[in-house]
């Protein structure tokens, strides 16, 4: 059985149509891609599967059971994070105020302690900087935070949108890195990234929408050799 089983999802924006009748799947233990072009409808595919926004038709499933129209937090509950674009992090809070944000459903402390143990081994840089005002970080520091943020709510799966945007290329370099790592200890990820190259890298499967339609599924290196995808997402001529 998927992990995540998204059918037949429309959402409607006012008079636009983002999404238009997208139907995929997650396994257990994959890293899932979805790549576009901006205006796909990526980002508005996350936020309908976390229960950001409301679907105008479709189903959702996770581990099994329907979440459509839940609100967020319960999702949450379920085991499901979100790293949204933008990081969303609280500027105003420290940044060990904002791991402690991510651990607010549970209460197993011992498991919280491990898993934000692990969650500042993998980002040894925020570990330095626990006591900062989150704003006051650089924007790669913000965007470990996001993550690490996540982590700590043990999520089953990890829906991280944008990781690299506006970072510089060795940033990029390290959270991929990361995003590997966390895939390889038995994180379920899916991942929307505009940074078609890195995205296909890391997953083994590639979604591609086109303004809010599934048009193509492939696995990652099938999809990385594609002249069509290379020419349209990869910047090779």
């Amino acid at each position: 059985m998927a992990l995540l089983e998204v059918n037949g999802l429309h959402v409607h924006y006012g008079g636009i149509h983002a999404l238009k009748n997208l139907s995929f799947s997650v396994e257990q233990g994959q890293v899932v891609t979805l790549i576009g072009a901006n205006g796909a409808g990526k980002t508005t595919t996350l936020r309908a599967i976390s229960g950001l926004i409301r679907p105008s038709a479709g189903t959702v499933r996770f581990a099994g059971k329907p979440i459509t129209g839940l609100p967020a937090h319960e999702i949450v509950a379920l085991g499901l994070a979100h790293a949204p674009e933008g990081r969303g992090i609280f500027a105003n809070l420290t940044v060990d105020e904002n791991l402690e944000m991510g651990a607010y459903l549970r209460n197993d402390p011992e498991g919280i302690a491990k898993d934000r143990r692990r969650a500042l081994e993998l980002f040894p840089r925020i570990e330095e900087r626990l006591h900062q005002n989150a704003g006051t970080l650089s924007g790669g520091e913000q965007q470990m935070l996001a993550i690490a943020r996540a982590l700590v709510a043990k999520p089953k799966l990890l829906l991280l949108d944008e990781p690299s945007l506006g970072l510089a290329p060795q940033i990029v370099q390290l959270i991929f890195k990361i995003v590997k790592t966390i895939a390889a200890e038995g994180t379920t990820i899916l991942l929307v990234e505009q940074n078609a190259h890195q995205a296909l890298n890391v997953a083994h499967i590639g979604h591609v929408l086109e303004v809010g339609t599934l048009v193509t599924s492939a696995p990652a290196a099938e999809l990385a050799r594609d002249d069509k995808i290379r020419k349209a997402y990869l910047g090779v001529h």
